[in-house]
């Protein structure tokens, strides 16, 4: 009878658990909306909504052969400004606000030689998650995702916050239409930035330290 009765109360139970576990989806228009107040900071920029790419400022001018990687001062920069926003670093990749069930992630570490288009090959996300990202990883985001005219009309918007290293995506363009597509748009872009870092808001900004 114990046994027939705990068995008839299983699936109940069952379904219970389930609906407990369900979480209703995140208002990513009413989140995105609070996500603005990230662009008063100098450091930071919501650098594309669709593709939910979070920028932090890097340096000023670049080399070719420089890493490609969030510092330590980056990094804790992004903490210390999302914890506001009911964000807690939860690991060293994951920065989660689990009230509304979003994370900004991290991308996992690469080789020094990996290509700044593979940045967030290795780090899965929801349709609600970030990528926090470098300048130079958020631009070739950008190109992979856009048709041409728009990929270069949004990093002329990215780099006149943020520079990027347009050396290092030219070394790491790929024989693909998409690419050779984007490749004739570099030249401009320099000169953009170049005319960028030598006013302000930019000219006197230093990396994060």
């Amino acid at each position: 009878m114990l046994r027939s009765l705990s068995a008839l109360l299983r699936p109940l139970a069952d379904r219970t658990a389930s609906r407990a576990t369900i979480r209703p989806a995140p208002d990513m228009a009413t989140f995105a909306a609070r996500l603005e107040v990230l662009d008063k900071d100098p450091f930071l920029m919501v650098a594309d909504d669709t593709l939910r790419l979070i920028s932090v400022f890097d340096d000023l001018k670049y080399d070719r052969a420089d890493l490609d990687m969030m510092s330590g001062p980056m990094r804790r920069h992004v903490v210390g400004k999302l914890a506001p926003l009911g964000f807690r670093q939860v690991s060293g990749s994951v920065i989660e606000n689990r009230t509304e069930d979003i994370r900004m992630l991290f991308p996992k570490y690469r080789a020094l030689g990996a290509s700044p288009f593979d940045a967030a090959r290795d780090t899965p996300r929801r349709a609600q998650d970030y990528y926090i990202l470098t300048p130079t990883q958020v631009a070739c985001q950008i190109i992979d995702h856009y048709p041409i005219e728009d990929a270069v009309a949004r990093i002329k918007a990215l780099i006149v916050k943020h520079p990027i290293n347009l050396y290092r995506i030219w070394d790491f363009l790929e024989k693909t239409d998409r690419h050779n597509g984007f490749l004739p748009a570099i030249g401009h872009l320099k000169y953009v930035q170049r005319e960028a870092i030598e006013k302000e808001p930019l000219k006197t900004r230093r990396a994060l330290r």
